[in-house]
């Protein structure tokens, strides 16, 4: 049994929407580890971080999922642009609302990150000493070499980042958006051109709070964005789940191999898409991660 509370809080002007997750029972003590967690690029929490969180919850912890500045339910504008920098903001504040909580223990609180928030939580982990551990599951982590190989070579990733910069120019000038769907079989724009059932499924990440649209000019921080170089400022202990038939595990790899401090990497079976909402992918990351949780919190 959990509880869940929906919940507001400020990140820098935006009110961000989140559900908090708590552990139920009345032998659970006043105050529990509390743990933030966040999922894919352009996603709302319902389509991955709700289930992590929850399952968190059935584990002993307070764990907290939440929309990023401009996504879901949250304020912010503009809508739907995946920005590094605001969401590694949106990540500490969460972490503040997080520690007040009166069913929380401010001082034992951890990081989930999934796909892309696994650079999220490692960059705010690397300056905020409130988390005591770090969880990344079937992570996204990339630098400059990764993204040529992911986006195509070095031509076709500047060619994206020019792209992108002309539409922020749009945006300042008019602010107007230029949007191309996240996902798509047939518009070669979109940011993933290709078939993937996760996120074009209704019974699976085409839930309506999903807009399936990614705004062009997010582009340029996202490919210049280089988590690799983060992992050497990150001292806490830190656990790696994936699979080598998931994304780039090249870039888990390396990032493991620069970790500051306390490590521990743990290989098993699924594709990315499988972490995400499939079986035995999600019980195997979340009974590890609660595992690491409850060594280190």
């Amino acid at each position: 049994m959990t509880r869940r509370e929906t919940v507001t809080f400020d990140s820098e002007g935006a009110t961000l929407t989140g559900n908090l997750f708590l552990p139920g029972g009345t032998d659970r003590p006043a105050a529990a580890p509390g743990v933030v967690v966040a999922g894919t690029w352009t996603s709302v929490k319902e389509l991955m971080a709700d289930r992590y969180a929850q399952r968190l919850a059935e584990r002993g912890y307070a764990a907290l999922s939440f929309d990023f500045t401009g996504f879901g339910a949250s304020g912010g504008e503009p809508r739907d642009t995946e920005s590094p920098a605001r969401k590694v903001r949106d990540i500490h504040h969460a972490l503040t609302f997080l520690a007040g909580h009166p069913a929380v223990d401010g001082d034992r609180l951890g990081a989930l990150g999934i796909c892309a928030a696994a650079m999220y939580m490692s960059d705010n982990a690397a300056h905020d000493p409130r988390i005591k551990g770090l969880a990344l599951v079937a992570p996204w982590l990339h630098d400059e070499a990764i993204c040529e190989v992911a986006y195509g070579g070095a031509d076709a990733v500047a060619e994206k980042i020019k792209t992108g910069r002309e539409a922020r120019s749009r945006y300042d000038e008019t602010s107007e958006v230029d949007y191309v769907p996240v996902v798509s079989t047939t518009d070669a724009r979109a940011a993933m051109p290709y078939e993937i059932d996760f996120y074009l499924n209704p019974a699976r990440g085409a839930v309506p709070a999903w807009p399936n649209r990614f705004a062009v000019m997010s582009w340029p921080d996202w490919l210049t964005y280089d988590s690799i170089a983060l992992a050497p400022r990150i001292t806490q202990p830190t656990l790696i789940v994936h699979s080598e038939d998931a994304a780039i595990p090249e870039g888990a790899r390396r990032f493991h191999a620069g970790l500051a401090g306390p490590k521990d990497i743990l290989w098993t079976q699924g594709t990315q898409f499988d972490f995400y909402d499939q079986e035995p992918q999600v019980t195997v990351a979340v009974d590890a991660v609660a595992a690491h949780f409850g060594r280190n919190l």
